[in-house]
């Protein structure tokens, strides 16, 4: 009985040992705004677009909501919680008229391809040349660290278009991804439950991606209850609603996903296990045109300027510099950038160096 006992005192140690060191460890949160214009995130609305009656339905609505007389003071009122907190204790790369530049590496501009970049580290034009529901054959950091002993069932992703499982392959991985129309499943909280009623009820514009409410708060309920170690977050919106040609939904789609970031930053500085523990990266997976005009809309390999991205960083251990001036990223530098925060070893087949942040 006593050496019962002593077992269970000693495997309670353990325990709580083997909590405390991962409380203290590092934890990533890694979004992305799918088909985000650099333009908009650091001039704000576009003078040729914000007014444009073939892509805005009520201009002056728009332009009283998202239009001032300077770009500061656009993107400040576009997306006020990167500029008026994230800029003053991260970094944002990918200003060119600052002569900083992030560009994709990978030749095929568009989405699939931008996300296997970003979370692998390396381009596959050969292999990945369209947005088909094609399981990934490469690797993504998301796997690499849940094939680790430290991340083992620490890892969960959430995607609004519903190609996701396949880029993260989830078959093979054994990473839960909740994308599309897909519900939450496992131990579900009131929350959860009505998220899931509620998708049921709320039907999307589009066929394949739901809206970014839904990815968003089960991300979230899901980071309250499972906390793990390496979060992936891909909103949907700013990307259909500019297929669809409607710049004022695209704005407002941006403006509440900066809202939806700063509720992730205010719960990880609210909750013990994320506290300033956690660094956010968040990207694009392509840019989008500006000339001609109507290529706003659109991104691919014969769209100038698609190749166009951004990246910005915040969190522990991230210097605070602002905009960034005069440097040249790339987004196979992300994935080696969230192995090396998770101290995960670098492999051969991960072809981007890890940023200096």
């Amino acid at each position: 009985m006593k050496n019962r006992i002593l077992l269970l005192i000693m495997a309670l140690v353990a325990m709580h040992m083997g909590n405390a060191q991962d409380s203290n460890s590092t934890k990533v949160i890694l979004i992305t705004l799918d088909g985000f214009r650099w333009q908009e995130l650091f001039t704000g609305a576009d003078s040729l677009l914000v007014a444009n009656k073939e892509y805005v339905h009520n201009p002056d609505m728009l332009k009283n909501t998202y239009w001032r007389d300077t770009p500061k003071e656009r993107r400040e009122v576009l997306l006020p919680f990167v500029w008026g907190q994230v800029s003053k204790m991260g970094q944002l790369h990918g200003n060119r008229n600052l002569d900083s530049k992030v560009n994709l590496t990978n030749t095929m501009w568009f989405s699939y391809p931008g996300y296997n970049e970003i979370l692998t580290g390396t381009a596959d034009d050969a292999r990945i040349t369209s947005n088909d529901k094609m399981n990934n054959p490469n690797t993504t950091i998301l796997e690499r660290y849940n094939n680790s002993p430290k991340g083992k069932g620490r890892v969960a992703a959430f995607g609004s278009w519903d190609v996701f499982p396949y880029i993260i392959n989830e078959e093979r991985s054994g990473i839960p991804v909740n994308a599309g129309f897909e519900s939450a499943t496992e131990n579900l909280n009131e929350r959860e439950k009505f998220l899931n009623q509620l998708q049921e009820q709320i039907p999307s514009p589009w066929g394949s991606v739901r809206l970014d409410a839904f990815t968003h708060h089960y991300a979230l309920e899901h980071m309250k209850k499972e906390h793990p170690n390496l979060v992936y977050i891909s909103y949907g919106e700013t990307d259909d609603f500019a297929h669809d040609g409607d710049y004022q939904s695209y704005l407002k789609s941006a403006h509440n996903t900066d809202a939806l970031i700063k509720e992730l930053w205010e719960f990880t500085q609210e909750d013990e296990f994320y506290k300033d523990q956690t660094v956010f990266l968040i990207t694009t997976d392509h840019g989008r045109g500006t000339q001609p005009l109507d290529t706003w809309r659109s991104h691919g390999s014969k769209i100038n300027g698609a190749g166009q991205v951004w990246l910005i960083a915040f969190g522990k251990g991230v210097k605070a510099l602002g905009e960034m001036e005069n440097e040249q990223l790339y987004s196979n530098q992300i994935a080696p950038t969230v192995l090396q925060l998770l101290d995960i070893p670098m492999v051969k087949e991960i072809k981007g160096s890890p940023l200096k942040l």
